[in-house]
């Protein structure tokens, strides 16, 4: 047994400790995702792996501890079943703590990812450092560059929601406005699906891009109109437009529409305060006619 644990210890690095010496050295999870994902059976698609860090890592030294662990969690996992969330040739360039905040700067592999195989990812990131004492939650960029077309960029392990035996993994109540015949905007109180990979604030621009359900209403958005990406940091919702489809979005009235529809739909959840517009990732003074250099705040 003691032969076999030093051979685990020897392929796996000097960071992985024999069972021999676990009294000196503290345990702590690797998370991967399962292998096959149909045989997990109502468990998540995340699973942990144990490690156990030399006991000469001091407990106090949490930005050591945290690139220990990453660099670990790179390596992949022991376990057979499960597998490596991070495509080939993905290496840890920086770690730096920021308050509570762990900013871990990936290589351009990291990049490749997108969708719900990007969610694992960022998550199998978030669970592993958000164990250590003092790291409340995860940023996490390429090369310097956050990718715009994340949920959110903030990342949380409370916001994990991952299961693989339904669709749908969560609901979240929310107010989505929508225009009436007068075309004034009225709330409509709804409760949106969340999905594997879903963010609150996408289910409720998804939800406004589908248009009302009900009769009489009419939907928020110009056909040309389209919300790039869109994520929390503290109370506020940054909400990333695109330039591409100015031209097409004439109507100065309707686009003021869907800005303030936008805003107040998305003030509707518990999570957010107020709205920052970008466009094309960029803070600027305004979007066509509308002007977006400030917060919007829910109106009364």
């Amino acid at each position: 047994m003691l032969a076999l644990c030093a051979l685990l210890a020897v392929l796996t690095g000097c960071t992985y400790a024999a069972v021999a010496g676990r009294q000196e050295a503290e345990s702590y999870d690797l998370y991967f995702r399962e292998k096959d994902l149909t045989a997990a059976a109502g468990g998540d698609a995340l699973r942990a792996e144990q490690i156990y860090l030399p006991a000469d890592i001091s407990r106090e030294d949490t930005a050591r501890m945290a690139e220990e662990l990453l660099t670990e969690l790179l390596k992949g996992p022991l376990d057979e079943s499960l597998k490596s969330p991070f495509p080939t040739g993905t290496v840890l360039n920086t770690l730096t703590l920021e308050g509570g905040r762990a900013v871990v700067d990936l290589t351009a592999a990291y990049g490749a990812l997108s969708g719900v195989s990007l969610t694992l990812a960022d998550y199998a990131i978030t669970l592993t450092l958000t164990q250590l004492p003092g790291i409340s939650e995860v940023r996490v960029t390429v090369r310097g560059q956050e990718l715009d077309y994340r949920g959110t960029q903030r990342l949380r392990p409370r916001d994990v929601l991952f299961t693989t035996t339904e669709d749908v993994v969560g609901t979240v109540a929310v107010t989505l406005y929508f225009q009436n015949e007068e075309g004034r905007l009225v709330p409509t109180d709804m409760e949106l699906k969340l999905y594997e990979g879903d963010t609150q604030a996408g289910a409720v621009i998804k939800a406004l891009e589908e248009g009302p359900e009900e009769k009489g209403l009419r939907p928020v958005f110009p056909e040309a109109f389209r919300v790039k990406s869109a994520w929390l940091e503290e109370d506020a919702c940054y909400v990333n437009l695109s330039s591409a489809v100015l031209p097409e979005l004439t109507d100065e009235q309707a686009l003021l529409t869907a800005v303030r529809a936008l805003v107040q739909s998305l003030c509707s959840l518990e999570s957010v305060d107020e709205v920052q517009f970008l466009v094309d990732g960029e803070f600027t003074r305004s979007y066509g006619a509308v002007p977006v250099a400030e917060p919007y705040l829910p109106e009364n």
